[in-house]
């Protein structure tokens, strides 16, 4: 049967903040509902809106939670662990950066830190089951980032290991979510060792092809890299469990390119935007999702470095609504088809 894309939802990440509506989820949801969203993608971390141990224990807790965000007018679409999948493999360059993601007591110590990563990867395998979600999404971490451009020349076997050891890491962790039947979409994203399809392949070949290793597919870091996000979805669609809508726009000079010069995002050849303010194909991807028969939700995760986030967020469900194709049951050329029986088709080829 044809199937049409869920939304529109909204990542609360980036609006969740000390100050009301943004501090609780009954407000945050609200609020969402009230800009027109139909779905809530929780980050699992954030101890303001959402509470993993006692999500991952606690059956009640996960109802009340529903239930709060179906009187607010959403649904909980997925739970993010982005924060959490970082961790399960950082590049000792990156030590200092990533331990403020992490609790105080397992900081400076990374092995302390990974384990506290892999543990919460466990609890919202858990939680999502307990909420009635088949999807999460993550990022990978990364071992091989820092070795992107290869110079000096990377020694043999370096990239190999780390997508060996990448695997090692993770495998366990994909066996859980598969115990829980929940799909962990990463998001392929420069800065983790999974930033395109490429990696992803490798990374899946390093977790055995596992069923629960899919894709949360975001076009706006595709079009920085200068990759076909179109024909990425024609390779890689029976992976993608979810979907960011998130604009990026990329206008080179003279002075740079990709690398962007280590400029902020204001000055940057490739910066992220609003939807509809850059220069991803929308059209083209809704319409590439819609015949591959993607039903799950179209999630606005808004990052823009021009715009203020709540003029983003209340722009953002009208843009993913407007979008959304629903999808027919017939074909447009139905009104003139006829019956047939294998006589006649034989006397329409002269047989």
């Amino acid at each position: 049967m044809p199937t049409t894309m869920k939304g529109p939802a909204i990542f609360l990440a980036q609006f969740a903040a000390e100050e009301a509506p943004f501090n609780s989820l009954p407000a945050i949801a609200k609020w969402a509902a009230g800009l027109g969203y139909e779905g809530i993608q929780i980050p699992s971390g954030d101890a303001r809106l959402f509470d993993l141990r006692r999500a991952a224990t606690s059956k009640d807790y996960c109802d009340e939670l529903a239930g709060i965000c179906a009187e607010a007018g959403v649904a909980v679409t997925e739970l993010s662990t982005h924060i959490q999948g970082q961790l399960v493999a950082v590049h000792p360059a990156y030590d200092a950066q990533f331990d403020s993601f992490a609790p105080e007591q397992v900081r400076g110590n990374p092995k302390a830190r990974q384990e506290w990563a892999v543990e919460q990867m466990h609890l919202a395998a858990r939680a999502s089951r307990n909420l009635g979600l088949d999807v999460s999404v993550s990022f990978t971490g990364a071992l091989a980032f820092p070795y992107l451009y290869p110079w000096p020349q990377r020694p043999a076997g370096l990239v190999e290991e780390a997508f060996a050891e990448l695997g090692r890491r993770w495998k366990p962790i994909l066996d859980a979510y598969e115990e829980q039947g929940v799909d962990i979409g990463f998001e392929i994203h420069p800065g983790e060792d999974v930033f395109d399809g490429v990696t992803f392949e490798m990374f899946l070949d390093a977790v055995g092809g596992h069923r629960r290793c899919a894709i949360n597919y975001d076009p706006s870091h595709f079009l920085l890299q200068q990759l076909d996000y179109l024909a990425f979805i024609d390779i890689y669609h029976e992976r993608i469990r979810a979907f960011h809508v998130k604009d990026a726009e990329f206008n080179p000079t003279g002075r740079q390119g990709v690398y962007s010069g280590y400029q902020g995002w204001l000055e940057r050849a490739g910066r992220f935007r609003s939807p509809g303010d850059g220069q991803v194909d929308f059209t083209g991807i809704f319409s590439k999702l819609a015949q591959y028969g993607y039903d799950r939700w179209a999630v606005l995760e808004w990052e823009c470095c021009l715009k203020h986030p709540e003029d983003g967020a209340a722009e953002g469900a009208p843009f993913i609504r407007d979008h959304i194709i629903r999808v027919t049951e017939k074909a447009f050329d139905d009104f003139a088809a006829s019956t047939t029986d294998r006589k006649l088709l034989r006397t329409m080829m002269g047989i």
